[in-house]
């Protein structure tokens, strides 16, 4: 489909620009709150007025659109601008639709990350958003790939980003997505109950359809809506009958298993799949839960394939003992939207 260049990631982790994974920071009340950096290339004036997803979308993105000319910029989010639009209807009703704040408005629409990029590149290529749930960030995969193959030697920016936002966290919470009991982060996968821990974060990627110097191929990306258990593992039988050769296997799976033992089923029955001897790494003890999740995955899959190692506290069995080669990762979200991404060794 399309060769990823390079990357970046702002993230409850010390993920962004000089990772160290091995590093671990723990939920505050059940929340995986972004470390933000200090955001140099924003200009001051411009930085004060954007929302937090904004800010976190900008901010991955900059240094790379700065070091790459991109023909188009292309983002997937569920959320992006939650909070600044509940704040802009508020302001409706408290100023009685009088002097309202403009820069509320501006930043509260989804598209405000794609457009503030644009704005601030001067870059006017194809410019989109997808919204979809949990498969937002695979809609904007997809979107690229095509772009990509119509446009041979153009690079383009891809990225997901999603918020905590007051609103969207009290809904989710009262939706029985969260866990009610207080618990440390590293403990997310030993507590048998339903719910998950909120999480937020961004992640950005240079890709284009050049193999030269790349960090890492996207084979393939597969989803599906479904509550059976038995659609995943046959989708997942005929993802791996396409890609893979006969006798072949994938060196490393990124679960986005999430603590919530409704949904542990799924993961079960696709690593029952894969076999005993694949190693398993899981993710969202240190990103939390959102739509975009699998967005962070891909970006640990760049590092997996470019370190050829993941911290053990990210191992859920088997130690990586060989040369990583190909990686599939498989999320779900709100146990109904699933999707299964293939990326190998360029």
């Amino acid at each position: 489909m399309f060769y990823i260049h390079q990357t970046t990631c702002i993230s409850p982790q010390q993920t962004f620009l000089h990772p160290d994974l091995h590093q671990f920071r723990e939920s505050v009340e059940n929340k995986l709150k972004v470390m933000e950096p200090e955001y140099p290339g924003i200009p001051p004036g411009i930085l004060r007025r954007m929302g937090k997803a904004v800010r976190i979308g900008v901010g991955a993105a900059l240094p790379l659109v700065q070091q790459v000319p991109v023909a188009g910029i292309v983002i997937g989010t569920a959320n992006g601008g939650m909070e600044d639009c509940i704040r802009f209807l508020n302001q409706i009703i408290q100023y009685e639709e009088g002097m309202l704040t403009p820069g509320n408005f501006v930043q509260s629409t989804p598209n405000s990350i794609a457009a503030q990029l644009g704005l601030l590149g001067n870059n006017k290529g194809h410019n989109s958003t997808h919204v979809h749930r949990g498969l937002a960030f695979e809609n904007a995969l997809l979107d690229v790939a095509m772009l990509s193959r119509e446009h041979p030697g153009k690079n383009y920016l891809l990225g997901a980003v999603d918020e905590i936002s007051t609103y969207n966290y009290n809904i989710d919470f009262l939706g029985g997505w969260y866990k009610k009991e207080a618990l440390a982060s590293k403990d997310l996968f030993s507590i048998d109950s339903q719910g998950s821990i909120a999480g937020e974060g961004a992640a950005m990627f240079i890709i284009n359809d050049k193999k030269e110097s790349a960090q890492a191929y996207l084979q393939d990306i597969s989803t599906l809506h479904t509550e059976r258990a038995e659609a995943v593992t046959d989708r997942l039988q005929y993802f791996m009958n396409k890609n893979l050769n006969d006798g072949e296997n994938i060196d490393l799976l990124i679960s986005g298993e999430s603590g919530d033992n409704r949904f542990v089923k799924f993961y079960n029955a696709c690593e029952a799949l894969l076999g005993n001897d694949v190693p398993i790494a899981r993710f969202k003890h240190m990103s939390g839960e959102f739509a975009t999740a699998s967005a962070i995955a891909l970006w640990l899959g760049c590092q997996a394939l470019g370190e050829q190692a993941l911290p053990t506290h990210m191992l859920k069995s088997n130690p990586i003992q060989k040369n990583i080669k190909r990686i599939l990762i498989y999320n779900n979200y709100k146990g109904i939207q699933h999707s299964f991404i293939l990326l190998s060794k360029p």
